[in-house]
């Protein structure tokens, strides 16, 4: 009968295990150049506590994920959630904050621009019993630093926009730098949005009860390496966080920029014809066919640029997309014609009608190109 196997026994150190205190999560879109300088300077703050950084990455192509890895070899409290087919800060910050166990989570943007020193107090201000500690640049103390006198004055105003949706009483809602009880994201989550880059905005409006503020004044620093990711879209897609805020999501932000693209569509559809038919002498028939055409084309591709730009489709995939748009409308179109004649038999008012049936083709629309077109991955 063979001996049992015995498997050589190695002595091991003991160590000291103590429980994870606070996660703080990086979202990153091309900051590879930020990456080391960060976690350098986030060892230096919080020395003496146990944390770990979750770096959520939106499909970075300078090397970031790979220079997150290569440090990430050499620790254990660092880690990578990579995304795909979608992008957003907000939700990027929302998906790092659910990937940890960690009672408090912190915020803080990757280019340095945050000043990652003061993270103890805020870190402080939640364990001695605040809900969440704001890194605020306009309380007394804190600056924007080198910023010129016209951003300064559009920050005030989104600020006293945002203060007439929020629950709790801040200086600068539209921070993007703050430690927060883990409990209070997770309560807040059903009913944030995730629109756009102002996340701690959407936490405050979104929690079902006012939460305890804390506020640190820092003084915000200019970017260290790479580029902004602020465009034009910021603007757009804060006033849509607005109106979601405002109405309680009882229509979808997404929603409102589709039916917004939709009534540009209908005006280039409406030119389109005007020209074709009274300026290039076409038939009625081959002149709306050609209009409508232009004009499907004019919606898939401004949806897919602003509405869905977080699952934006590019390539042969874009090509896909338009066919099924096309298709989507197409069904659309005859839904819209047989509800509108139902409704017009019912009442005889052709307005009432005509609405009817286009509030149904909008909503199929959306609804249907949502889930076929620019479906998440």
């Amino acid at each position: 009968m063979n001996a049992p196997l015995r498997l050589p026994t190695r002595p091991f150190a003991p160590v000291e295990l103590r429980p994870l205190a606070l996660a703080v999560i990086i979202p990153t879109l091309n900051e590879c150049d930020n990456v080391a300088p960060l976690l350098a300077a986030l060892d230096r703050a919080l020395a003496g506590r146990e944390w770990e950084a979750i770096f959520v990455d939106d499909g970075s192509t300078d090397g970031t994920q790979g220079e997150i890895e290569t440090l990430a070899r050499h620790r254990r409290d660092i880690r990578l959630i990579r995304r795909h087919g979608r992008r957003g800060l907000s939700t990027a910050i929302i998906e790092g904050m659910m990937a940890t166990t960690a009672p408090v989570v912190a915020a803080i943007d990757a280019d340095m621009q945050h000043d990652e020193a003061i993270l103890p107090r805020l870190h402080d201000a939640v364990l001695a019993g605040a809900d969440i500690a704001v890194g605020t640049r306009y309380a007394n103390g804190g600056s924007t630093g080198e910023w010129d006198k016209s951003r300064v004055r559009k920050s005030e105003i989104a600020t006293r926009l945002a203060a007439a949706i929020t629950q709790t009483r801040v200086s600068d809602p539209m921070s993007g730098f703050f430690v927060v009880r883990r409990e209070a994201v997770l309560a807040a989550v059903p009913h944030m949005s995730g629109v756009g880059f102002k996340v701690l905005l959407d936490l405050l409006a979104s929690s079902p009860q006012p939460l305890a503020v804390a506020e640190v004044p820092y003084t915000f620093r200019s970017r260290q390496a790479g580029a902004s990711k602020l465009d034009s879209m910021v603007a757009l897609e804060y006033l849509l966080l607005l109106v979601d805020k405002i109405t309680h999501g009882a229509v979808p932000a997404r929603m409102i920029l589709f039916l917004a693209v939709g009534a540009v569509g209908l005006i280039v559809n409406l030119a389109a014809l005007d020209m074709l038919l009274n300026g290039a002498g076409f038939t009625f028939r081959a002149a709306q066919t050609a209009a409508v055409a232009l004009s499907i084309l004019f919606n898939f591709a401004l949806n897919n640029w602003l509405t869905y730009n977080d699952r934006r489709l590019r390539g042969l995939a874009w090509l896909r997309g338009l066919a099924t748009f096309t298709l989507v409308c197409g069904i659309g179109a005859i839904a819209q014609v047989g509800i509108s004649e139902m409704v017009y038999d019912e009442r005889r008012i052709w307005w009432i009608g005509g609405l009817a049936g286009a509030a149904v083709g909008a909503v199929w629309n959306y609804a249907a190109s949502s889930f076929l077109t620019w479906r998440r991955a």
